[in-house]
């Protein structure tokens, strides 16, 4: 990790705290959006772009939080596991009789969150999550090759919902047998007509990462680009930083 930074100093990008970060796909957009950003995963992530703590999410927010070093922090970005509530293995699991139960990390996660004092985002995809959707962004809204809905939940501020863009057609691959041409391509899986690795950087926006998991988890870069501008602009004055 790098050493701390006092944020509020005039020159400084304002520090942001991105828990369950993956390869850094939100990462990324925070970064061009105008944060310094540290991540922290449970897995080791060599690609993620950015000075990074390897272990478990929560217990190093609470560490954070009890030592008071969560001070450094502007603003916190989290992405709990969705396996949970992901409308895909919801369906999968029911549909084969699996019924695989799985931790939903979202409750824990956002009592922490409201116990640091920073605004936040947690981040789900569209499923059983019980998350409030203050934001709804679609790969559509930015000429993405994915639609790959995400909803934000907003802690203690608030974003325009843009309006969501009519899907200009299908979502590329096989469906019970038939092959169904489209716009878009799948950003999860393997087979069944999905994405070369190539095919899905491109698709996403991401670059810095080939390895199919990490960009089949990943946040598009333009969805948190957008979150970022918006909770700069808003909190830039109290950060003494330009918006």
């Amino acid at each position: 990790m790098t050493q701390p930074t006092d944020i509020r100093r005039d020159g400084h990008r304002p520090l942001l705290l991105d828990l369950f970060s993956c390869a850094g796909g939100a990462a990324v957009g925070y970064a061009r959006a105008g944060f310094a950003v540290e991540g922290c995963d449970i897995a080791d992530r060599p690609n993620y772009p950015f000075p990074r703590h390897q272990g478990d999410a929560l217990a190093y927010l609470a560490h954070l939080i009890a030592t008071g070093e969560i001070r450094r922090y502007a603003f916190v970005h989290a992405s709990p596991p969705c396996q949970h509530g992901c409308a895909l293995t919801v369906g999968t699991n029911a549909s084969q009789g699996w019924g695989r139960a799985h931790v939903d990390l979202v409750a824990p996660t956002r009592e922490l969150l409201d116990a640091t004092g920073l605004p936040y985002v947690i981040e789900q995809p569209n499923g059983r999550a019980k998350i409030r959707k203050d934001l709804t962004l679609c790969g559509e809204m930015f000429g993405l090759g994915v639609i790959r809905h995400r909803n934000f939940e907003l802690g203690g501020w608030t974003i325009v919902q843009p309006a969501h863009r009519p899907h200009r057609g299908r979502v590329r691959g096989y469906r019970h047998g038939q092959y169904f041409d489209g716009p878009y391509v799948a950003a999860y899986g393997n087979g069944g007509g999905k994405p070369s690795v190539p095919e899905l950087q491109a698709a996403m926006g991401i670059d810095w990462t080939d390895v199919r998991e990490e960009l089949t988890e990943a946040i598009p870069p333009a969805y948190t680009e957008r979150i970022g501008r918006a909770a700069l602009a808003m909190f830039a004055p109290a950060l003494g930083v330009a918006a």
